[in-house]
Order: structure tokens, then C-alpha cells, then sequence
């Protein structure tokens, strides 16, 4: 975020945390872990909504020059010897050096590059997400462990939280969106403490995001010629060490640091990939085993044991996250 020029903007915007709570389904601790992230006037954790994320990487890229336009997508692309023409979904045409696609989990422009090699895969488990007001309680990530399921509660302001909810939905089902509310509810009947205050206040008309848990992992290199994908194009995880958009904007970093060295092209779109490929690896590794974890043999571990494991596993996570990407 400082290398963007934007951490002051996000810290203002967010709401930083150092901590995180680990509890059962009636709200009873299991385990406090310190965030060892940050330092100096980098916050352990900040939180913010994707909204407020988005605008305030557009009103970055926007002071830098970069033309932005919504709504658009490609419709045709040949990499050629002199660059990559490109023909765009409303009638546009150009030729560019580079074309980079963080067009996420089902990537078009992964399927142009590598066909159907790398489609996501389903973990058995989705996740429910609603946003709603923040209860005085939640200052941090507060997960809740229940006997089938996880409930958890992240601030993302002052003003606002959301929900998530884990659960396992075996077959990939899709489900109609009306019966979300109900569905919802019914799920999380065996919870008290806070997520009981969120799911008793839900209605008919509460807004809920229900995904698939989903995930994609492209061995490195992630270009053919002048075209590249990166983010969860490349490498998308289940959200268990919040680092999906993370991710993406340490790729984005790291991608114009390497096309910015006097080296050729193809020299450095390999090296963008084997510099990144270890920490997409381990994200990817340590986000499924804590899902598997959550869902099945933690759950049943005795209190000083959970703690002494969460401690010391977050522990390892946060040392790796905190090299540079």
C-alpha cells in the first residue's frame, strides 16, 4: 500500500486490528492470537469493505494517468512478434506490449492461455456473507467454531461488520437466492454470543452473498508471449488467511517491478512468477488445511491444546507473510 502511495489513505478508511479471537459456537474463548504483521506505521491488520478498497485504488490510478473503462471486456486477442492486438466487446481495437488478466476465479484469459488444465476446484464447503452494523464487541476477526460449521465477525469500520459463515454443501448445490435469508438462519441455529444477535436480525430482504468455496493453482510459469494472469486467475484460495485481494495487489506490485528492469520481456515475466510462486504456494497450502482443520479434527481438541496449536500455526503464517512479497 505505501509502494501504491495509498496507506495513509487505507488507514484512515479501515479499521486496524492486532488480534484475533477464536471462540465457540456460544461465544466462550478458545484461544487470543496477536498478530506478529506490521510495524512502524504499518497496522498489524486493517480492515475495509471492498467498496472503499475500490475507490481508493481507482483514485490512485486515476492521478497516475491509467485510463480506466467499465463495463468492457475482450473479445478478441492475437499475441503477435510486435505486440498483442487486442479487440475489445465494444468495438475498440489497440495493440499493447503486455496484457495482464486478474480477471479472477474463472478466468477468461486463463482459459485463452492453458484451455481447460486449470479449472477451480470444489472444496465441499461454501461461505455465507451478509454486511450488517458492528456490534461494540467485535474490534478484531472473532471466529466461532461450531459442531458442522464456523461462524466469524470482521469490523470493517467504525460503522459496519459482516458475517461469514462456513459450512459444508456437499455436490455444489446452487441454491435460489430468495431462500438465502431462511437458509442462513436455519444454518446457524446452534449459535449464541454475537453471531446470534446477526442471524436473529436477518430478514427477508437482508442482502446475502453465498460462494462456493473454490480454488486454482497454476504451476508458475503464468504467461504465454506477452500475455500474463496473476491474482486468483493464477491463484485463488479459500479465504481462511484473508489474503485473497492481498495477494492480487502483491502480484500487481511485484508484476511492474519486474517489467520495469532493463531485461527482456520473457525474462521478466519468469521471474515474476518464480518470485511469487512460493507465496501463492503457501497461501494456497495453509488456507485449505485451515479449513480442514476447522471443519473436522480441531473442533474436538481440548481447550489448552487448540490454543498452544492456533498460536503456534498463526505464528508461522504471520513470520512468512511479513517477508516482502
Amino acid at each position: 500500500m505505501r509502494s501504491l502511495g495509498v496507506l495513509e489513505e487505507v488507514a484512515a478508511e479501515g479499521f486496524a486490528f492486532h488480534r484475533r479471537f477464536f471462540r465457540n459456537s456460544q461465544g466462550g474463548l478458545r484461544a487470543e492470537v496477536p498478530s506478529l504483521l506490521g510495524g512502524g506505521d504499518v497496522p498489524p491488520n486493517i480492515a475495509l469493505s471492498r467498496p472503499a478498497l475500490h475507490r481508493i485504488l481507482n483514485g490512485a490510478a486515476d492521478r497516475a494517468g491509467a485510463k480506466i473503462v467499465m463495463g468492457c471486456s475482450i473479445a478478441e486477442l492475437n499475441d503477435g512478434p510486435h505486440g498483442v492486438d487486442v479487440t475489445f466487446t465494444d468495438g475498440r481495437a489497440d495493440r499493447y506490449d503486455l496484457v495482464v488478466g486478474f480477471d479472477g476465479l474463472r478466468s477468461p484469459l486463463r482459459r485463452r492461455l492453458f484451455g481447460d488444465a486449470y479449472e477451480p476446484t470444489f472444496t465441499g464447503y461454501s461461505v455465507w456473507r451478509l454486511t450488517c452494523p458492528r456490534l461494540p464487541t467485535i474490534d478484531c476477526i472473532t471466529l466461532y467454531q461450531g459442531e458442522h460449521s464456523k461462524a466469524g465477525l470482521c469490523p470493517l469500520g467504525d460503522d459496519e461488520m459482516y458475517l461469514l459463515h462456513v459450512t459444508a454443501e456437499p455436490g455444489n448445490p446452487r441454491y435460489d437466492p430468495a431462500s438465502f435469508p431462511d437458509m442462513l438462519i436455519e444454518r446457524m441455529r446452534e449459535y449464541g454470543a454475537e453471531p446470534a444477535v446477526v442471524r436473529d436480525a436477518i430478514t427477508a430482504d437482508t442482502t446475502i452473498v453465498y460462494s462456493p468455496l473454490e480454488e486454482v493453482l497454476v504451476p508458475a510459469p503464468w504467461h504465454r508471449g506477452r500475455v500474463v494472469i496473476a491474482g486468483d486467475a493464477a491463484h485463488a484460495s479459500t479465504p481462511h488467511l484473508t489474503q485473497g485481494a492481498a495477494m492480487a495487489l502483491e502480484d500487481a506490485v511485484v508484476l511492474a517491478e519486474s517489467v520495469d528492469r532493463a531485461v527482456p520481456l520473457e525474462q521478466a515475466l519468469q521471474e515474476f512468477a518464480a518470485r511469487r510462486m512460493p507465496r501463492a504456494r503457501f497461501v494456497h497450502e495453509r488456507s485449505r488445511a485451515s479449513l480442514l482443520n476447522e471443519m473436522t479434527g480441531e473442533r474436538a481438541r481440548e481447550p489448552e491444546r487448540f490454543a498452544d496449536a492456533t498460536r503456534r500455526r498463526m505464528a508461522e503464517v504471520d513470520r512468512f507473510l511479513d517477508q516482502p512479497a
